[in-house]
């Protein structure tokens, strides 16, 4: 009997992804998943390849994940999502004014100039940006396009925005909520400097996607990666890298807010192509 065996996409948007990986391939190896990986430079090409079939499971973005569900029925397929990590859940997006604005509601932003992050962020740019619109808020939009193609993974458009936010160059500025804290922690922000104004609903990150019907390296690949502890010392240093604690089951359930955001900004048609006219990966 042949072993199982899995080819994975991942997207290198950091170096940090072939160390990551790396780690995790001696891991899986050594409990009998022939388990190998490749790299990307978007995540556009990877969607297509997994769609294709050219590779087994993608380590995709939220942005990733709609793609593929939307080429793989055009195909007359299916993917699912096989596991997320336990931080890729319940998360939201946050508008942040300085904290001596005078905008306290999110209804006074109209009219104002909010930065975003890249075109491709869910994040920072699609999801804020849908939330501010089903509020009936309009705004100028100033995006900062750095990475893209990398859906947001790179965080510096959204950096660049909390800087143009601290240095008065625009009213509000769009972001994660954990990376909220992250910029006022590393000084990008100032302590106390700013407040928030407006926040999404709660929406689903990152999963790793795979086709349907699985291969038997597919089913163990997520048994694998569901039994990783992070008390284990061998995957530990690998998980705070990659940014969990734990692998959980994949779900679908949390991506209606950006599936409504792609709807309205067009950014992807309903069977997959890209039809975002400033997007170029």
């Amino acid at each position: 009997m042949s072993t199982p065996s899995v080819l994975m996409g991942a997207v290198a948007y950091d170096p940090k992804v072939v160390t990551i990986w790396e780690g995790f391939r001696a891991w899986l190896r050594g409990r009998g998943l022939d388990f190998d990986f490749v790299l990307y430079s978007h995540y556009e090409r990877q969607v297509e390849d997994l769609v294709a079939g050219r590779i087994d499971a993608a380590w995709n973005s939220p942005l990733a994940w709609l793609r593929a569900e939307r080429l793989a029925t055009a195909n007359g397929t299916r993917v699912r999502a096989l596991t997320m990590r336990d931080t890729d859940q319940d998360l939201t997006s946050v508008v942040v004014v300085r904290a001596d604005s005078p905008v306290r509601r999110t209804a006074d932003l109209e009219g104002l100039t909010v930065a975003v992050g890249a075109v491709d962020s869910p994040q920072a740019t699609l999801i804020p940006l849908g939330h501010l619109a089903a509020a009936g808020v309009g705004v100028d939009v100033r995006r900062f396009d750095v990475g893209v193609g990398l859906h947001g993974d790179h965080i510096g458009g959204e950096r660049d925005a909390a800087r143009a936010l601290t240095a008065g160059e625009v009213d509000a500025a769009c972001m994660i909520d954990a990376n909220h804290l992250v910029f006022v922690r590393e000084g990008t922000l100032p302590p106390e400097g700013t407040r928030i104004v407006a926040q999404t609903a709660p929406y689903d990150h990152c999963n790793m996607t795979v086709r349907v019907p699985e291969s038997a390296g597919v089913r163990l690949f997520g048994t694998l990666l569901l039994g990783m502890s992070y008390a284990d010392p061998q995957v530990r240093p690998l998980l705070d890298l990659e940014g969990l604690t734990a692998w959980r089951e994949g779900r679908s359930t949390g991506y209606d807010a950006l599936a409504d955001a792609v709807d309205a900004s067009g950014f992807y048609s309903p069977d997959g192509r890209v039809t975002a006219t400033d997007y170029r990966p």
